[in-house]
């Protein structure tokens, strides 16, 4: 049985809804395409916002394409810590309900949110094929261990999410690679946990 993915790392970035594109970048402004991401029809691009919240900000954060329904920034903990008073949710993607709010800049103007900041939840893409391969199912909780030598750790509360539209990629944030000396292109081992 299959047991290692690939690991890539998560740095901060935000998914924009379209209204808050043309608010901050311009009216009928569209998304430029700088790079793709591993998962199909992501992509990284030439636009930047800056963050504020109640204790500090953040410069220059990549905005990823394409548009979504609702504008969500992902964070890392250190950022967190440096930009805001109150806490900051570990959530999954698109779950956003009581999440922090925050206020964005960009050259065009500026859009306060009342909700979208998390932290995302450290989670592993699979397509149907390579879930069956590893014995796993949409939204199962996993474990990984991942780590240079000397540095290994086990992280839990990874959440498998399962989708014929999806690459086989692990995703930590920049944080946690950093904490067990990895960056992207690193392999992880996934297991489940005993009970």
């Amino acid at each position: 049985m299959k047991n290692t993915v690939l690991v890539n790392l998560s740095n901060r970035h935000i998914h924009l809804a379209q209204e808050d594109v043309e608010i901050l970048f311009g009216k009928g402004h569209q998304l430029t395409h700088m790079r793709d991401l591993m998962q199909p029809g992501q992509y990284a691009c030439t636009e930047c916002v800056d963050v504020v919240c109640d204790k500090g900000q953040l410069k220059n954060v990549r905005v990823l394409g394409p548009t979504r329904k609702e504008t969500q920034l992902e964070i890392l903990q250190s950022d967190a810590v440096k930009i805001t008073k109150g806490s900051v949710a570990v959530r999954e993607s698109g779950k956003l309900d009581g999440s922090a709010a925050f206020e964005l800049v960009g050259p065009a103007g500026r859009v306060k949110k009342e909700r979208g900041m998390i932290i995302a939840v450290r989670h592993i893409h699979l397509d149907p094929k390579t879930a069956e391969e590893m014995g796993l199912v949409d939204n199962e909780v996993v474990s990984i261990r991942v780590g240079a030598p000397g540095r290994e750790v086990v992280f839990e509360n990874v959440v498998s999410r399962v989708n014929a539209a999806y690459a086989a990629e692990c995703h930590i944030d920049l944080d946690e690679g950093n904490a067990c000396g990895i960056g992207n292109g690193s392999q992880a081992v996934v297991f489940k946990k005993s009970t």
